[in-house]
């Protein structure tokens, strides 16, 4: 990389002054050179944007569900300690900012050098109120974490007409929406996949997407397939590793780096197709506790490499 930065310096150097001290041929040999250099070091800048590891990543507040509503501020302080530097919230009984007001909750994060990049939460209930919430402490996102199978094409039709509602709201208050799967939509269904009828009928300037890895591959589908299928659509991911031999069961999600997906080489591709977002989530803590769980999963995406 650096002899190619080297390369377009010296050339760009070269063009600058060429047409006043070099013949024709001069300049075409050197325009040559500079292109060649250029290419070179712009790929290698795309290669170094999707090769290494990862910059910074999250945890869903879901998966310390058992534990975080009797001490959220000792949770969050646990959570900061063992590494991460976003968190993605959820709409609980004690609402997205756990009882605290919305601007204390981000205050208390800034102290512990942590960031609520998102939050999972019930469209269906106060949604404008959520997105304006959200923008007033400076989020990304909102997230509809779950629809349903639906009974129809029609319905799944509604379905993207309110996700891009939804995604109007979030625009209007200068945050995004996102979609948040589940298997269920990648099963075939009245002609066509569900999910391939959301990411089709969903805007692209309204409404993101969420990949929950573990649920793609419990749908049958291929995460990269997706990813590359649709590129810059999926925007946050869920880092969910499956058990080894789960066979189709659904509660089959493990401590990560111990089941069978292969995320070095699918956040690669991620990273590779716009993925900003990398959030660790687990529903069954294998043995582990709530918290032990979420320090295993520190551990590992920050020594995560990617293939």
């Amino acid at each position: 990389m650096k002899s190619n930065r080297r390369k377009f310096i010296r050339y760009t150097g070269v063009l600058a002054t060429g047409s006043l001290i070099l013949p024709a041929f001069g300049c075409k040999d050197a325009a040559k050179d500079f292109k060649r250099g250029y290419d070179d070091g712009m790929k290698e800048a795309k290669d170094a944007a999707a090769t290494g590891s990862l910059d910074a990543y999250g945890i869903q507040l879901y998966t310390l569900r058992d534990v975080i509503g009797d001490d959220p501020k000792g949770v969050l302080k646990e959570l900061s300690n063992y590494g991460f530097k976003q968190i993605e919230s959820y709409d609980g009984k004690q609402g997205m900012f756990w009882d605290m007001e919305p601007k204390d909750f981000k205050s208390y994060l800034d102290d512990l050098g942590l960031s609520i990049i998102s939050s999972h939460c019930n469209i269906n209930e106060n949604f404008e109120k959520k997105a304006a919430q959200a923008a007033s402490i400076g989020m990304d996102y909102l997230v509809c974490p779950y629809i349903g199978p639906q009974t129809s094409v029609d319905a799944w039709k509604k379905v993207t007409d309110r996700f891009n509602a939804c995604g109007e709201v979030c625009k209007k208050n200068g945050i995004r929406f996102a979609y948040h799967n589940h298997a269920y939509s990648f099963k075939a269904f009245s002609g066509m996949i569900p999910h391939d009828f959301m990411m089709e009928n969903t805007d692209p300037d309204l409404v993101d997407h969420q990949m929950d890895i573990y649920w793609v591959v419990t749908g049958g589908a291929d995460p990269i397939e997706y990813l590359q299928k649709y590129p810059n659509r999926f925007k946050l991911c869920h880092v969910k590793d499956r058990m080894k031999d789960a066979g189709d069961e659904q509660s089959a999600s493990c401590n990560l780096g111990t089941g069978t997906i292969n995320f070095s080489k699918i956040l690669k591709v991620a990273k590779e197709n716009g993925m900003k977002y990398f959030i660790m989530e687990q529903e069954r803590y294998d043995g582990s506790t709530p918290m032990k769980s979420a320090e295993i999963g520190a551990e590992y995406l920050s020594k995560l490499k990617f293939a």
